[in-house]
């Protein structure tokens, strides 16, 4: 065999192996399992005025055992956020937030915070009522709320108030240090004529990664945030309400 032949013959081996590398890669790309989304969320995006408007209803029961809906706070500026009783972080990541702006807010007749809650058959009214009760929440002014169906709460976070999706984790040991779901700690603000303006995520700004990424976005966020609650309360309490009551019309002529 001479020289030429030699190099055809090593340069066309190479290439049968190169192949197969590569088809070995492409499978064994396919066969690694789907990343969890990072639970840290985008500390510094922008708020718009009017993000989007809740198209559909939600229904449920709060801490006092009362049936309640989401429609009954048109005419109110709130707050909703998820959590769940024995979630070992809402407490400290979201309730200690949460509660901040409700002692600043609760003496405002127009304002109400809410707490759906993503784990409903765990979270009875009996436990929704001592979880509220440690945070000093009166069910006049602050809902924690369970809807009979996690599907459909779920779905209902996710597709119609805009949260980021709810996962359920698998890991016995993870579920044992986080509990069993991961869910958004952002707190979203709805006005009086049910249109999300934006949703803030304090508890990540807040986090040592957050304060890391951006050690200003936590005060900056905060005070947009109580802002922006000021400036929808102070707007004249009747504004768009008119939109929510038909116009009721005077009596014909021929009425009278």
């Amino acid at each position: 065999m001479n020289d030429r032949r030699k190099i055809i013959l090593i340069y066309g081996v190479v290439a049968v192996f190169s192949v197969a590398f590569l088809a070995l890669a492409i499978h064994l790309s396919r066969q690694v399992p789907q990343q969890e989304e990072p639970a840290f969320s985008n500390v510094v995006a922008p708020k718009a005025d009017k993000f989007f408007p809740i198209k559909s209803d939600f229904e449920g029961v709060n801490q006092a055992g009362q049936a309640v809906k989401l429609s009954d706070l048109k005419g109110k500026v709130w707050l909703v956020a998820e959590f769940f009783a024995i979630c070992p972080h809402c407490a400290v990541r979201n309730g200690e937030e949460m509660k901040s702006l409700y002692e600043k807010f609760k003496d405002h007749p127009d304002f109400h915070i809410v707490c759906i809650s993503v784990d409903p058959t765990t979270d009875t009214p009996e436990r929704l009522k001592e979880y509220a009760g440690a945070l000093g929440a009166d069910a006049a002014d602050w809902w924690f709320m369970s809807h009979p169906n996690e599907k459909e709460t779920h779905e209902y976070l996710e597709k119609v108030l805009g949260f980021f999706a709810v996962r359920e984790r698998t890991d016995p040991a993870d579920v044992e240090s986080n509990g069993r779901f991961a869910h958004d700690l952002g707190i979203t603000l709805v006005d009086r004529e049910w249109n999300v303006l934006g949703k803030w995520p304090l508890a990540d700004a807040r986090s040592e990664e957050g304060r890391k990424l951006d050690p200003e976005a936590y005060d900056r966020l905060k005070n947009e945030l109580h802002g922006r609650i000021e400036a929808e309360l102070e707007k004249n309490e009747t504004a768009g309400i008119d939109e929510l009551i038909p116009e009721e019309k005077p009596p014909s002529e021929e009425a009278r």
